[in-house]
């Protein structure tokens, strides 16, 4: 029978709380970046990033961090069908940080929480069957209820012919058997958790842990007696690991030196966070024993993801995709420090973003100059007149996937922040209207810190009016402008898209806009977008094309501008650029609201005349533009 999921994931749900700050204690944090986290829903996720089919089998709370979890999990593309809303606990939580490169101080905030609430009714015996594979982690193994669940998901695998993987992950407050304050600790002996665990073991065809996880595991603090107490109850595969000796696979006997396992190479890298290496580590195992590898192949994917987790920040946030660690392998450690790799870094942020869009009908009303030459303005009008332009967007979005709107915060704040979880694509500006050179928006401030604030879903969007002809001195200004936003909006984990117009400073020719694209790309801008103005020939589109695809395979794609052109003109713009699949669509404002705006503000028409206008408008245009779309396609087959 044909299985839909390579791996299902049991145990641990948790938000991370990790702090910003490194190199000072947990008690002076001031500021926290959040993460999913818990062994098993990092490791699914990290599964999911290397292309395994995984799911999750675990309980959240019914409030917003619960709901933070679901919906992250979603994103990653785990399955979330084993995932149980609890109405009467709260979503656990762990507070981290990073002090040194020995020290990761955590607290454990698990009283009653609602992953521990998983019971054997939460076990779907159709969602089991449909896996390859079931991993549970050791924590779920320590209360009653938890453990029969972990027992009856491990009983219907065997039934229905998956294969079984336990990671010890032996936390030893989360047995009991130390405090609060030592969430830190790996390693405890207590012989009631060895009992509890040598009771299980016989039912994984795949062990993993550390030499202490081992240890506690077997019963004794000798690595190699410990790893023979646990042969003697199972004759899983089991795989140590070893911190900077890379970890070894025993698959009989045990030998007289661990020396003497099966071995992948490992990686010389610097050891910044070992916080979710493991995870890390087990995801790319699990790569390489679902796919049917040697097992000194699948070491090697697992210690290259673990050798990434150990040089980022965060557990899940660290793990590679597929096509990232298949260039590092390829390639091999340029330098010790990951992070701080630039061409790994990027393959990892533009491999790694979450969601997709395969076409994007912007509705922008990003504009501010435009609207404060009108007559009748205010800025209160203004805010009214925008919140009117997304409730015209909403309209045609109507819940589907492939809307966005461009909207600013200064003039249109409450109809940026309402448009917030509607599932529309939102890009901000940040240039301020009309600047060459280009200047930016006073409240980023000097060095852009004014992205901190932005919700994470915005795109930070930036108009440069430039030519392939300007001065040095032009051309420098802008640059330096540009490269700094880009790199802020790099360090808050937000998409970056690009416009640029050259027609608005000299002539242009099928070379211009290619040109500039190749400028920006040799002084390190990435752009995740690119809006780009309508090209009259298909070699200039082609020339642009190239241009972005040469120094970026991964770019989200173009879209085009309007320039408050009639719709007759766009339609026309519309079937050149529709015939090349990295165009993704248009970003267009004026030839959808400017006349309508003009009425709106001298009293002419009311709020809902309104809307429905350029509702009716941005219809018109989706539709010129998914024909358009939909002929090239048809000429291209």
């Amino acid at each position: 029978m044909t299985k839909n999921l390579d791996v299902i994931t049991i145990g641990r749900a948790g938000v991370d709380l990790y702090g910003a700050q490194v190199g000072g204690r947990l008690e002076d944090m001031g500021s926290f970046r959040k993460y999913i986290g818990g062994s098993p829903t990092n490791i699914a996720c990290g599964a999911a990033r290397l292309g395994l089919k995984s799911a999750l089998i675990t309980r959240v709370g019914d409030e917003h961090m619960g709901r933070f979890i679901r919906e992250e999990l979603v994103r990653e593309g785990v399955d979330v069908r084993g995932v149980k809303t609890d109405p009467e606990r709260l979503t656990a939580l762990v507070i981290l940080g990073i002090r040194d490169e020995e020290q990761f101080p955590l607290i454990f905030y698990r009283e009653n929480c609602a992953d521990m609430a998983l019971c054997e009714d939460d076990i779907d015996e159709a969602l089991i069957a449909d896996a390859r594979s079931v991993l549970v982690t050791g924590t779920h193994l320590s209360n009653q209820r938890t453990e029969a669940a972990v027992l009856k998901a491990l009983t219907l695998a065997r039934q229905h012919g998956a294969r079984t993987a336990l990671d010890i992950d032996y936390r030893p407050n989360l047995w009991g058997v130390a405090g609060h304050g030592d969430g830190e600790s790996r390693f405890v002996e207590s012989a009631k958790v060895t009992a509890k665990l040598q009771s299980t073991l016989h039912l994984f065809d795949l062990i993993v842990g550390t030499e202490e996880e081992f240890h506690i595991a077997g019963g004794s603090t000798d690595t190699l007696d410990a790893l023979r107490a646990v042969r003697a109850v199972t004759d899983a595969v089991l795989i140590c690991k070893r911190g900077a000796k890379g970890a070894v696979a025993l698959t009989g006997a045990i030998p007289d030196s661990l020396d003497k396992g099966e071995t992948g190479p490992g990686f010389p890298i610097e050891v910044f966070n070992v916080l979710g290496a493991g995870d890390g580590f087990f995801s790319g195992l699990l790569k390489g024993w679902l796919d049917g590898e040697a097992w000194p192949r699948a070491l090697e994917y697992a210690n290259a993801c673990g050798a990434f987790a150990v040089s980022r920040h965060g557990c899940t946030p660290a793990y590679p995709s597929l096509a990232e660690l298949e260039f590092f392998l390829k390639r091999g450690v340029i330098r010790p420090d990951l992070r701080n790799d630039a061409e790994l870094e990027q393959i990892h942020w533009s491999t790694n973003r979450k969601g997709e869009w395969p076409v994007m009908r912007v509705f922008a009303f990003d504009h501010r100059m435009q609207l404060e030459s009108l007559a009748g303005f205010t800025p209160d009008k203004a805010g009214a007149f925008k919140q009117l332009c997304l409730r015209a967007a909403l309209q045609v979005q109507d819940g589907r996937p492939g809307y966005g709107i461009l909207c600013d915060d200064r003039l249109g704040r409450r109809a940026l922040h309402a448009a917030a979880g509607t599932g529309l694509w939102v890009g901000r500006p940040c240039e301020w209207p009309g600047s060459r050179p280009l200047q930016l928006e006073p409240a980023l401030g000097p060095d852009c810190g004014g992205l901190e604030v932005w919700a994470r879903d915005n795109v930070v969007k930036v108009l440069c009016f430039c030519h392939p002809d300007d001065d040095d001195a032009t051309r420098s200004a802008q640059e330096a402008t540009v490269q700094r936003l880009f790199a802020a909006a790099r360090r808050n984990d937000l998409e970056f898209l690009l416009e640029i117009i050259p027609s608005k400073v000299g002539p242009v020719d099928d070379l211009t806009t290619a040109t500039l694209i190749r400028r920006f790309y040799d002084i390190g801008i990435r752009p995740d977008w690119w809006k780009l103005e309508p090209m009259a020939t298909p070699e200039a589109w082609r020339n642009a094309v190239a241009a972005i695809e040469e120094n970026d395979r991964h770019t989200r794609g173009i879209v085009v501008l309007g320039l408050d052109a009639p719709e007759a003109a766009l339609a026309a713009s519309f079937r050149v650029a529709a015939s090349f699949p990295l165009v993704k669509g248009f970003a267009v404002g004026r030839t959808i609201f400017a006349e309508v705006a003009r009425r709106w503000f001298a009293g002419e028409i009311e709020d809902a005349a309104a809307v429905a206008e350029m509702a009716a408008r941005f219809a018109r245009l989706c539709d010129v533009w998914d024909g358009s779309r939909a002929r090239a396609q048809e000429e291209a087959a």
